[in-house]
């Protein structure tokens, strides 16, 4: 068999046209499309990475500001003590000198003016403790005490003797009755509901409400319903406080 050189150098050629354009038009093509796939698949998990990375500081951020906070919280705590500390030790030594100041008098003056002078310093000290009682409770009040005070008067209302529903009924039956609640601050809507449910269970009927804001309070509640009065907060109690403690001395 004879080997035709001609035909097997054309064969050899089109084997080489054929790998080339295989090669052009198809290889090159398939390499560029792997070529941004992996650029694609690089780019996303560099994504996925720098979001990772921010996700970790944004984690660790939060952690910085909250262990800030907790020091700034246990620092406004220690002040707070060393000022109740020092008020203390102020009201102290106040009565003490009010109570030295009086015994030197007593060697000149009469029963009587000793204890005018008693009952002038205990009124004083009594003023001071208020005032300063007040200060402190206003610091510590917010919407979270009204909102307990709030539930303690529902409970309250809802351990009224018959006795006491028939007096809150003929004050509520008055031409003219309304229910006047009145408030350190504004009474979050889930303490509203509560009280005026229970004040209209109470009541055994519906009447206008009206909410107003009285600083004086601190915390709490004051509800009005024509001469029926519920004191229910700390405004309230520190005066009736004073109020009986100057009644006694």
């Amino acid at each position: 068999m004879e080997v035709d050189w001609t035909t097997f150098a054309l064969e050899i050629i089109n084997f080489l046209i054929l790998v080339w354009i295989l090669k052009r038009f198809f290889y090159h093509p398939v390499l560029d499309v792997i070529a941004r796939r992996r650029a694609g698949i690089e780019k996303e998990m560099a994504d996925a990475k720098a979001v990772e990375e921010k996700a970790r500081a944004l984690e660790q951020q939060y952690e910085n500001r909250l262990a800030d906070w907790e020091k700034e919280r246990d620092g406004a705590r220690a002040r707070l003590a060393e000022e109740i500390a020092r008020e203390r030790e102020h009201l102290m030594a106040g009565v003490n000198a009010a109570i030295e100041a009086e015994r030197e008098r007593n060697r000149v003056l009469d029963e009587r003016h000793r204890l005018e002078l008693r009952r002038t310093a205990e009124e004083q000290a009594l003023t001071q403790g208020a005032a300063f009682t007040a200060r402190l409770m206003s610091r510590l009040a917010d919407e979270g005490l009204d909102g307990r005070i709030v539930e303690s008067v529902v409970a309250d209302l809802q351990r009224l003797t018959l006795e006491q529903k028939r007096t809150l009924a003929v004050a509520a039956a008055e031409a003219g009755a309304t229910v006047r609640v009145a408030t350190a601050r504004a009474l979050r809507d889930d303490a509203r509901k509560a009280l005026c449910g229970a004040l209209t269970e109470a009541l055994q009927r519906t009447l206008p409400e009206e909410f107003v804001i009285d600083e004086n309070l601190i915390g709490g509640v004051r509800v009005t319903i024509g001469p029926w009065v519920l004191h229910a907060n700390l405004g309230d109690d520190l005066q009736f406080f004073a109020e009986g403690a100057r009644r006694a001395s």
